[in-house]
């Protein structure tokens, strides 16, 4: 096969309707639209969330709340966690987390002292809770924040 044989397959390619090109060709005047009205217009039609004239969804329900643009957001991780993915005496960091599956996306870390901790670990990271932290050390181990 050659590159100047190529063609699409049969049917897949379908020429566009020409319409405003006469009155010969069938969709002259108005094409295709009829006489005046909204659909005839041009941009004319009801939008996305038009409910016939009633109050729209999005106008009915309340506002509520916001979202801070400030927001930090954090991967969390338990002492469990770090006690079945890490050796004796080996050094937590966040990229070390990512690459053992730990943590799916490359976040800050935040530590939380859930579960138990029977090796004695380095661990860097972000932010620690007050368990974390004293399990850590109990299993003497050190943390070091980033």
């Amino acid at each position: 096969m050659q590159l100047h044989e190529l063609s699409p397959a049969p049917g897949s390619k379908k020429t566009s309707k020409r319409v405003g090109r006469g009155i010969g060709s069938g969709l002259g005047k108005t094409a295709g639209k009829g006489h005046k009205g909204q659909l005839a217009r041009s941009g004319g039609g009801k939008g996305p969330g038009f409910e016939g004239g009633q109050t729209p969804l999005q106008r009915r329900l309340p506002k509520r709340g916001f979202t801070s643009i400030f927001k930090k957001e954090y991967a969390i991780v338990n002492l469990a966690d770090l006690d079945r993915a890490f050796a004796d005496g080996e050094v937590v960091t966040p990229e070390s987390l990512y690459e053992k599956g730990v943590i799916k996306k490359k976040l800050d870390v935040k530590i939380l002292g859930n579960g138990e901790l029977g090796k004695a670990l380095t661990v860097k990271a972000q932010k620690f809770s007050k368990a974390a932290v004293e399990k850590i050390e109990a299993a003497g181990g050190k943390v070091e924040v980033i």
